[in-house]
Formats: C-alpha cells, structure tokens, sequence
C-alpha cells in the first residue's frame, strides 16, 4: 500500500481560520498532514514561526508538499522562499490557471494562500488543483527548476 503524501501546513493568526477548514479536507482525503502551526488563534503572532518550519519540513521531506497561510499570502510566500529548496507560489482566487502552471512549469512544492483575498470556497478548489497537478518534466522547465535550486 502506498504511504500517503505527506502535506506540510503553516498559518498565523490570518490565516489560521482557512488553515483548519483545508486541514479537515486534506485529513479526509487521506493526506498525511503535520500542522506547523499555528495551533491557537493569537492575534500576535507572527507568520515566520509557523512558515518557516512547515518549509524546511517540505525540503526535508521528499515528495511531500507545504500550504501556509496569512492575510496576502506575501510575506508567507517570501518566508518559505528564504528556505533553500523552497518554491512557493501565490494563489488570491482569480485565475486557476496560476495553479496549474505553478506546478507544471515551476514545480512548485509550496502553495501559499492569502486568507484575506479568497473564499473559503476557492481555496479548496485551489489546493485541490494544485495537488493533482503534476510537474511537465519538459526539459526546459527541468534546467530552470535546476538553476533556482541551486541559488
């Protein structure tokens, strides 16, 4: 039987509320989910805590994937994308198309989720999306995957 991916998660205090909607669904769905935290609304807090951990995690953890979660999805995208190995892309809910090619042309292994700017409803199809889309493997996009990993 096939282990089952593993799906690294991490939200501060905006993103928090979406963190545990799409954390019920991975769970169902039979994803292996670490949660990094937040565990508790605290208006406080600050992203890097959680987002940090939940993308060295990612790196660490081959084939598995990060969805972290703040107000803009910035500042989270930015934090994840500090850590060596990292590629997290953005999602606001207006186009899908942007999930697709995050993965297929970027291979990206982090989604990031601005909690402020999407529905509830929009960020499942999103993270839905981005999970059962897989990288090209196109030559191109390989060499270019090869050289942002190697910064």
């Amino acid at each position: 039987m096939a282990m089952a991916q593993k799906i690294f998660l991490g939200a501060d205090h905006a993103g928090f509320e979406l963190k545990e909607r799409i954390k019920s669904f991975l769970v169902k769905g039979g994803f292996d989910v670490i949660d990094k935290g937040a565990h508790e609304y605290n208006k406080n807090d600050d992203y890097p805590d959680f987002i940090v951990p939940a993308a060295k995690s990612v790196v660490k953890n081959k084939n598995s994937k990060g969805i972290i979660f703040g107000a803009s999805g910035q500042g989270e995208a930015i934090a994840a994308n500090r850590v060596k190995g990292v590629r997290a892309a953005v999602y606001y809910g207006n186009n899908p198309e942007i999930i697709r090619l995050s993965r297929t042309h970027n291979n990206a292994n982090v989604l990031s989720l601005g909690a402020r700017f999407i529905t509830k409803e929009k960020a499942l199809e999103a993270v839905k999306s981005w999970l059962n889309t897989d990288f090209s493997n196109e030559e191109r996009h390989i060499r270019r995957v090869k050289k942002l990993d190697k910064l």
